[in-house]
């Protein structure tokens, strides 16, 4: 059976994503901060763990509680608190870094001994749109209104760092998904799509095999061109 652990799996699209693998018969280990907040992920059959993508020794405990790992899925992140330029500081700036790219090779790092021991080591990062220039510069995109810097930035950083980590690990399907426009807590639940929705491409890179693509972008309709 597959064993995946999902980070921020305590809600939205992280639980949503846990709910789905489950169902797809994967054995899902749920990190959140805090195990209290893991009710849901427990009705659905995953298991909480407790994992602070910003705390090393968190995270090397919640690694070393995992009997193996098949499939590391890096959805945890933040928002942040600068929106324009007027808001922005160098420390908002390094904040949202700090979970969004740090956290997730920090999480990455510790958990690559126990992808090496899998048959077919996956990794799926979830990032987003606002992350990719194109999207970002044409109008009528859902990403063109985005103004925030210091997400789109780490969200460039997490795709740039996925295409270089599938460089390095040949013998991984490693890529990246853009969960797109999503009813969640992010945005307020002003997103057009449904969890289920936003979670299309994050669990259909979850299943690769190793034939599958690796160090790509995709999103619900398929991949995301350069």
């Amino acid at each position: 059976m597959t064993t995946t652990l999902i980070t921020g799996a305590n809600r939205s699209l992280g639980l949503e994503t846990a709910r789905r693998l489950v169902e797809a018969g994967h054995t899902v280990y749920a990190g959140m901060r805090d195990t209290a907040t893991g009710a849901e992920a427990r009705a659905i059959g995953a298991r909480p763990v407790q994992l602070d993508v910003d705390d090393q020794q968190s995270v090397d405990a919640a690694i070393a509680s995992l009997p193996r790992l098949d499939v590391l899925v890096n959805n945890a992140g933040v928002l942040g608190t600068s929106f324009g330029v007027e808001d922005l500081s160098a420390e908002a700036l390094r904040t949202v870094l700090d979970t969004n790219v740090v956290g997730l090779v920090r999480v990455t790092q510790a958990a690559l001994p126990l992808l090496r021991a899998s048959d077919a080591p996956v990794i799926v990062n979830v990032a987003s749109g606002v992350g990719w220039p194109r999207l970002l510069s044409t109008e009528g995109t859902d990403e063109f209104g985005v103004r925030a810097i210091p997400y789109a930035a780490s969200k460039a950083a997490v795709i740039a760092l996925t295409v270089q980590y599938a460089k390095n690990l040949p013998g991984f399907r490693i890529n990246v998904s853009d969960p797109g426009y999503t009813d969640t807590d992010f945005n307020h639940h002003s997103g057009h799509q449904t969890v289920t929705e936003g979670t299309d491409a994050t669990v259909m890179l979850a299943g690769l095999d190793a034939s599958g693509p690796t160090g790509e972008f995709h999103n619900r309709h398929g991949r995301i061109d350069y």
